[in-house]
């Protein structure tokens, strides 16, 4: 090797070492965190039910390896109570770690620990902080033993009010919970998954963003024609807890215009994993057709 190609090898190292998809590094290979001057710091909320040792486990799920580098909070009953109405004695398990972006990067759901969220897909979780107001930030959701995934929000919420930024609206993080709250029912019913009830709602908030309704009889229309494109079928209650949701999301005048890009994006990642889902169904499908049909030959055989 020449000295001129020995000299781009190590310069290429050096870069190397010192930078890696925008991360920096120290030189001796250790990531070298750091601080976010406009937004703050990364903000931890611990559910309040947490042991010493499931804390430190979380924080671990977490990848927080400086607790200086974040700023923790825990998240209790008593918050449950004031941000979504909810029942004072509740244990609060799931945790998350928020990272503030710039205009425009959308929100990302992280869950570290998917085999404990067992209610909340990363969809409904996107979809509910969208109706609660936050709409660009990178959000990690852990829980060390297994949990629906309902308080992670509080928490989430909770997080924002404390941190640097614009505290959020209490009227919407309500309604978001509702939201979720009524996602999470839909989904546990016969001929509904967390995917469809997920591209459902997105695509209601899309319409609505499109269509701008003035009324409760156009927040009806724009539910029934999706309920029908999307061939869902509800019981009549179930439509009238649909309706009763969006009607109150138009009087607090959420404005899901502001977001529609990210409603594209969440409706295009859903219909994906809706299709891949069918496309694995339709191949387990024809592998067991194929072994039924073999089975039916070599009885006929015998006949």
């Amino acid at each position: 090797m020449t000295n001129f190609k020995k000299w781009l090898a190590a310069a290429a190292a050096l870069s190397l070492a010192f930078s890696i998809n925008g991360t920096a590094f120290a030189a001796n290979g250790n990531e070298e965190e750091s601080i976010n001057e406009k937004f703050g710091l990364p903000i931890a909320v611990y559910g309040e039910a947490l042991t010493a040792a499931q804390k430190e486990e979380t924080r671990s799920l977490l990848n927080i390896n400086d607790p200086e580098m974040v700023k923790e909070i825990t998240v209790t009953a008593e918050d449950i109570v004031y941000y979504i109405k909810g029942d004072p004695h509740s244990n609060m398990y799931s945790s998350a770690k928020i990272t503030r972006k710039e205009t425009g990067e959308g929100v990302v759901i992280n869950q570290v620990t998917p085999e404990n969220i067992t209610e909340v897909s990363d969809e409904m979780y996107a979809n509910a902080l969208l109706t609660a107001g936050i709409e660009d930030a990178i959000v990690d959701i852990a829980s060390p033993v297994k949990v629906s995934g309902h308080s992670a929000l509080v928490g989430i919420y909770k997080a924002y009010d404390q941190g640097d930024g614009i505290a959020l609206n209490q009227d919407r993080t309500e309604v978001a919970n509702e939201e979720l709250s009524l996602a999470t029912k839909l989904a546990g019913q016969e001929g509904l998954d967390q995917d469809k009830v997920s591209e459902l709602l997105t695509e209601i908030k899309t319409a609505i963003a499109e269509q701008n309704p003035a009324t409760k009889e156009d927040i009806q229309q724009i539910i029934d024609e999706q309920l029908k494109t999307l061939e869902v079928s509800l019981s009549e209650e179930d439509r009238q807890l649909l309706v009763d949701l969006f009607e109150r999301m138009r009087e607090l005048n959420i404005n899901f215009d502001n977001v529609k890009s990210q409603l594209e994006d969440l409706a295009n990642d859903v219909k994906t994993k809706i299709e891949e889902a069918v496309g694995d169904k339709g191949f387990l499908q024809a592998v067991s057709d194929f072994f039924k049909n073999l089975i039916d030959s070599i009885k006929s055989i015998f006949s």
